[in-house]
């Protein structure tokens, strides 16, 4: 990914409502993965720990950002999402990685995992993506 290509994802994330809402950051590393982090905030609890939701959204995000990165465009949509959560995340910050498994003219396949900050995987997923 080039730096340019970088830079306007960035500067697109940083201008999001959801983002802002929750406390995200963004980063990506040398082999074009996406990165999410979310800080440990108790507002996003439920009984069991953060919501499901959360960690939804945050895989999500990592799997656009890891497409949008490869893709020629930005009006990229999430058209399936498949979530698998295996463990409850309690009192602890959250790390999204997303990345590109497969990538085609109109259609991108990626995979996402959330890690607890203890290293431990919370919930794993994958996901298309189309451009439109």
């Amino acid at each position: 990914m080039s730096t340019k290509r970088q830079q306007e994802l960035l500067e697109l994330f940083n201008t999001g409502r959801i983002p802002k809402f929750f406390g995200f950051t963004l980063s990506f590393d040398e082999q074009g993965h996406a990165h999410v982090d979310l800080p440990y905030n108790p507002n996003l609890d439920q009984p069991c720990g953060i919501h499901g939701g959360i960690m939804a959204t945050l895989l999500d995000t990592a799997g656009w950002f890891a497409v949008a990165a490869q893709s020629k465009t930005i009006l990229v949509t999430t058209s399936e999402l498949s979530i698998h959560f295996l463990n409850p995340a309690q009192e602890c910050d959250l790390h999204a990685e997303g990345w590109v498994v497969k990538a085609g003219k109109r259609t991108l396949i990626g995979e996402m995992r959330v890690s607890k900050s203890d290293g431990e995987v919370a919930a794993i997923g994958t996901g298309t993506f189309v451009v439109i």
